[in-house]
């Protein structure tokens, strides 16, 4: 995709989705710049400030050109799985009745959508992971400290959302330094529905069933029968207050150090529900399997699993121990994408 065809797009699209809170129209390549690596690659950045991030930055320094800004969920709300973009609330391209996730919402749906290849995102409590899970698209968050974050607290880091593993190995190569893709694969991952915590009325057995049947196109599974962790929740909010780390944090460090000491990768649903109601997710946590990872500082990727029987994208979150964003890419790779959304945005 060039940038024209890209803004031609926006234009067709976002009127219904309301992905974008600006559009770049006078967006183009510079010549000069034709021999860099991402030459004329349009993207996407999260919010208005998303130019100034580390990232965008190292993209636009390999030739890509950013075409807008998305949207991020706007004020009113406690629950942060939707967004606002400069001409309404912002759908989810495969059901515009229901909430595309956040909130990183309009890179994801912008990217889903065919706008752009590539959209940047950050990943505080599961908001690459979970709008990459319910529009269909590939999302990956970074490893704590790998990449600049303005997040003081340590919990969010800088991701990427994609159409495809050439998208988030491409955003990689460009801005994680001295960075190399994977050749070997592993066979085998620890497989849990629920990460010992999250079981009870709030687990859709069909959207587990979804994600497991897709970890096990990908891998040998390992059931997770000696394998759990305590629930993060109360923990991710006293470190969002400005606290430090307590006993559920170190207790899950061990217990996934261990985990990776013997196996390469962890495979969940990314969700434990699918995508809910513009009105709410109704005192539920969407992020029950994600923010976990955020506590620890893991890398951790959501790939496209298939769809629920009332058309909903399910995601699959493989997640992997520090350093290992390639581990996660290469194996995104094996992972066709999914079909492109009923609803084109088109009118």
């Amino acid at each position: 995709m060039d940038v024209d065809r890209s803004l031609a797009r926006i234009a067709e699209a976002d009127p219904r989705l309301c992905a974008f809170l600006e559009v770049w129209q006078d967006a183009a390549p510079d010549p000069a710049l034709s021999e860099l690596p991402l030459y004329g690659l349009p993207f996407a950045v999260k919010g208005r400030a998303g130019l100034r991030s580390y990232a965008a930055r190292r993209l636009v320094a390999a030739g890509a050109v950013p075409v807008g800004a998305t949207s991020v969920p706007g004020p009113g709300t406690y629950w942060q799985t939707w967004g606002l973009g400069a001409g309404g609330r912002t759908l989810n391209p495969h059901r515009p009745d229901l909430t595309p996730g956040g909130s990183s919402a309009g890179s994801a749906v912008a990217v889903a959508a065919g706008m752009v290849p590539l959209a940047t995102g950050s990943d505080g409590a599961g908001s690459v992971r979970i709008p990459a899970a319910w529009c269909g698209v590939f999302g990956l968050r970074t490893t704590r400290g790998l990449l600049p974050s303005p997040d003081r607290t340590g919990l969010a880091t800088a991701g990427v959302l994609g159409r495809s593993a050439a998208e988030l190995e491409a955003y990689l190569g460009c801005v994680v330094e001295g960075y190399e893709a994977a050749e070997v694969l592993p066979t085998r991952a620890v497989w849990s529905p629920d990460l010992g915590f999250a079981a009870g009325p709030d687990l859709d057995e069909e959207v587990a069933g979804i994600a497991r049947r897709a970890a096990e196109r990908l891998f040998v599974l390992e059931e997770a029968a000696d394998f759990a962790l305590l629930d993060p929740r109360q923990e991710w909010f006293a470190i969002r207050g400005g606290g430090a780390p307590g006993p559920v944090a170190r207790e899950n460090d061990a217990r996934l150090a261990e985990l990776f000491s013997g196996v390469r990768v962890l495979a969940t649903p990314v969700t434990p529900f699918g995508p809910h109601g513009h009105e709410g997710p109704d005192g539920r946590f969407s992020t029950a399997l994600t923010w976990a990872f955020n506590v620890s500082g893991h890398p951790a990727a959501s790939v496209p699993a298939g769809f629920t029987a009332d058309g909903c994208p399910v995601g699959l979150q493989l997640v992997a121990g520090f350093g290992a964003e390639n581990l996660l890419a290469g194996l995104a790779a094996r992972v066709a994408p999914g079909p492109p959304p009923r609803f084109s945005g088109g009118g």
